[in-house]
């Protein structure tokens, strides 16, 4: 059985807005209904005085401490998952996540996660997460499948974490989108932000979290399109807010607008095709990539290419 610590969150908030939304912009790991929580159980302080009301006004500067209490305590059993380890040393490994797994255990998901078939899988992880996502450097959406970098020791874990937080570490997808798009490349740019109705999903918004992705059509099918994309950041829901935001949501993403349900898909067609590193011992340049998932290729040979 683990027991965690409380963590502490110091912030500061660089632009007017509501208390809550401000915590969800940093902690995109919190649940809308955690963070009311947090706020009215007296976690969060802002300037140093308690502050209970969700719908609190931060003024730019405004120092924002928010405490968070350890979920509930629980065994991480170590389980037989069907993944694929694409690469391993004694340093990282590199695995292709299957549609429908959730990386780390999490309120209503405590079992059978990416994390318990790592602890199956390998001899160590890094501990910088902590006991309930131990090597997990950064995360892919349940549903979406495809390739994740995992830190075998706390020396690579920081390595690998600077390079994604530096864009040195480059991370590109294949996605079906409705639609047929008029560009053959382009940047979105703009800020993500929880949506005021929804707190499970994201919006683009005047204020937020930064969020930059590349795109580029791979190739045009009559009422589709496969679109390369590039995370330049790695804000939650990224590449599927963003197709949404330019009109063409990713296929089988009933959360984010895809109305396309003939093809009687479980979740989005998203799959992390490719990962560039640098090695955290040798700094050595290492590309992993994995071929797109049988559902996937199913789908687009059903599909009539556009010449």
């Amino acid at each position: 059985m683990f027991e965690e610590p409380n963590t502490i969150c110091d912030l500061v908030a660089s632009d007017k807005c509501r208390l809550d939304n401000f915590i969800g912009g940093e902690r995109a790991d919190l649940s809308r209904s955690r963070i009311k929580r947090l706020i009215e159980e007296g976690n969060v302080s802002v300037c140093g005085k308690i502050i209970e009301k969700a719908g609190y006004s931060l003024r730019a500067g405004d120092s924002v401490r928010v405490v968070i209490p350890p979920p509930r305590s629980l065994d991480l059993t170590a389980t037989d998952l069907p993944i694929e380890i694409v690469y391993e040393d004694d340093y990282f490994a590199v695995v292709n996540k299957p549609q429908g797994m959730v990386v780390h255990p999490a309120p209503g998901a405590y079992d059978n996660t990416l994390v318990n078939a790592l602890l199956f899988k390998l001899d160590s992880l890094s501990s910088i997460n902590g006991v309930y996502r131990p090597g997990i450097v950064h995360r892919l959406d349940k549903d979406t499948s495809g390739l994740l970098v995992v830190a075998k020791n706390d020396f690579a874990h920081v390595s690998l974490q600077s390079q994604i937080a530096e864009k040195s570490a480059i991370r590109k997808y294949y996605a079906l989108l409705e639609g047929e798009l008029t560009k053959d490349s382009g940047v979105i740019d703009n800020y993500l932000d929880r949506s005021a109705k929804d707190g499970k999903k994201y919006v683009v918004a005047s204020t937020g979290r930064r969020a930059v992705t590349l795109y580029r059509v791979e190739r045009r099918y009559c009422g589709y399109t496969l679109v390369e994309f590039e995370l330049k950041t790695g804000r939650t829901h990224q590449i599927r807010v963003h197709s949404r935001h330019i009109g063409h949501p990713v296929v089988g993403d009933r959360q984010y607008g895809s109305e396309d349900k003939k093809f009687g898909l479980k979740g989005q067609l998203l799959h992390a095709y490719r990962l560039e590193l640098s090695h955290p011992q040798s700094g050595e340049r290492m590309t992993f990539t994995a071929e797109l998932p049988q559902y996937f290729t199913d789908v687009l040979s059903k599909l009539k290419v556009k010449l």
